[in-house]
């Protein structure tokens, strides 16, 4: 029995420190790293990170399939083998990094950190209207989206969630699935932190911009899918947004001659808003291991039914 770790665009760094980590932790582990792998026919666990598409066709006795971090839909919109359970990672340290970064992305945005920049450059000293009032709405309000919330409350900010389903006794005012416009209504900084699914990709577009109140704004730590691109940029001349802030994009790197590099209104930053840390990641990747040749429960299994 082996396990494989298929992430071909990690660095050898990167995987040279999975590596010490698993030799460390589980020496008794046959791990092979892509494309080295000796017999695939061994290979009863993948861990997963952007994996060349149809790779899990070349693993015949395939048992568990791991994400190499808390998303999955990097695995889930491709051939999985039908009834192989999957896992993600799930990591205090990410929430952190997540959180942290939404929030300075929000204060930001409330203290007007641009405008000041640009001031400076001018010299310009104009103490008018020093905070744009603010109330924040978070789509997807999972363990993350939860986070957030709970530290924007924390600083005094009306907040608000939304997503797909239901939630009794939420801590804060909650809308889903045909109640949008009613959320949109409330807030005027929209956080997307939604899964990816068939359902999701493409939701934020023109038609939900045309939604927003007069000037929100924008941040996207989600996934790059969930934004058409070419729908930002009208929305933000019209004034529907006022500007964006965005971690994820549909093609990374963003290309040197995207129309976002050049938007004053869209802060772009290279996908950082939180990462995955191996050292949290690969206990639990060795206890799924585990657990799988001790038939028992698996930690964070994903519903494959709900993508997420």
């Amino acid at each position: 029995m082996a396990l494989a770790i298929v992430a071909p665009n990690k660095s050898e760094k990167e995987l040279n420190a999975w590596k010490g980590i698993f030799l460390e932790l589980a020496p008794d582990i046959n791990l092979q790293i892509y494309p080295d792998i000796q017999d695939n026919a061994l290979v009863e666990v993948v861990v997963l990170w952007q994996h060349p598409k149809n790779i899990l066709k070349e693993f015949p006795n395939l048992k568990l399939i791991c994400s190499m971090g808390s998303g999955v839909d990097h695995i889930m919109s491709d051939y999985v083998p039908e009834n192989i359970p999957i896992t993600r990672i799930i990591d205090p340290r990410l929430t952190f990094s997540m959180t942290n970064y939404v929030v300075m992305g929000i204060l930001n945005y409330h203290r007007q950190f641009k405008r000041y920049l640009e001031n400076k450059k001018s010299k310009t000293w104009d103490m008018t209207q020093p905070e744009i009032p603010i109330s924040v709405g978070v789509m997807g309000v999972g363990e993350l989206g939860g986070d957030v919330l709970d530290k924007v409350n924390a600083l005094g900010f009306p907040c608000y969630g939304y997503g797909n389903s239901p939630k009794n006794d939420f801590r804060y005012p909650y809308y889903h699935g045909e109640e949008l416009q009613e959320f949109l209504d409330q807030v005027n900084i929209v956080v997307c932190l939604l899964p990816l699914t068939p359902k999701t990709e493409g939701f934020l577009n023109a038609t939900l911009f045309k939604k927003f109140k007069q000037g929100t704004y924008l941040i996207n730590v989600a996934r790059g899918m969930h934004l058409v691109e070419e729908d930002l940029i009208p929305a933000i001349n019209s004034g529907q947004v006022s500007g964006a802030l965005l971690d994820v994009f549909r093609k990374e790197p963003l290309e040197k001659n995207h129309p976002f590099w050049e938007q004053e209104e869209i802060m772009v930053t290279p996908h950082i808003a939180s990462i995955t840390n191996y050292k949290a990641a690969a206990p639990q990747i060795i206890a799924n291991y585990r657990n799988l040749i001790n038939q028992r429960p698996l930690l964070n299994e994903v519903s494959t039914d709900q993508g997420y």
